[in-house]
């Protein structure tokens, strides 16, 4: 924990990224924002080893505000370079659904001189579920402010639907687990085009996790 709240103040968490690209025609349609902590001894950890414990420790909210400064900051420069990256992806904990995270967003947007509509806030379906009237009134300050909403690992939880018509969502992510094996695997074939056809019946844009070959 103390190395944890030590690597957030020096700046020892960086972001990877992961192009998301549009099928059809082969362009870059956005990036997702992914943490590593690039510990002085251990190397570089994925989040797996270091986001539980943030957020058992309530270290998730300075985590989670820097994750997105670096994303944005990482998005302005990009745009002094000429690279026009249309919107980046950052997954925010349930322990960040304070009401003062759209502030704190706005703030930062700000400071770079970032559009709201090139970020997108990246939720579980967990996390939409954890406190139903206050994360709803949330998403919609964000939305009203022009970020982007996506349920992430879209599929493998209870309550899909019932978030579809509830919450306002821009995107739907497929779960890796439904797309890895769509070459071989004739109802993984089904299931996707189901949540294909419902979510671009009801106006929502859909990312593919777990594209790893070509087929």
């Amino acid at each position: 924990e103390s190395e944890l709240r030590e690597a957030i103040a020096a700046g020892q968490l960086e972001l990877h990224y992961q192009p998301q690209f549009d099928l059809a025609d082969n362009r870059l349609a956005g990036m997702e924002a992914l943490v590593r902590w690039n510990h002085p001894r251990l190397g570089v950890l994925p989040p797996l080893r270091f986001i539980p414990l943030a957020e058992d420790t309530g270290l998730i909210w300075p985590l989670g505000l820097q994750v997105i400064e670096l994303a944005v900051a990482q998005m302005a420069a990009w745009a002094r370079q000429g690279i026009e990256v249309p919107r980046v992806a950052v997954n925010v904990s349930p322990a960040q659904l304070r009401p003062e995270l759209v502030d704190e967003i706005r703030v930062i947007l700000d400071r770079h001189g970032v559009s709201p509509r090139r970020l997108e806030i990246e939720l579980t379906e967990s996390a939409l579920t954890a406190d139903g009237p206050a994360v709803n009134g949330l998403l919609l300050a964000l939305r009203e402010m022009g970020a982007s909403i996506a349920i992430d690992d879209f599929g493998v939880g209870y309550s899909s639907l019932t978030l579809l018509r509830r919450l306002p969502i821009s995107a739907l992510k497929i779960d890796r687990s439904f797309v890895s094996e769509l070459a071989s695997n004739r109802q993984d074939v089904a299931i996707v085009e189901a949540i294909l056809t419902m979510a671009h019946s009801v106006g929502l844009r859909t990312v593919a996790e777990g594209v790893e070959h070509p087929e």
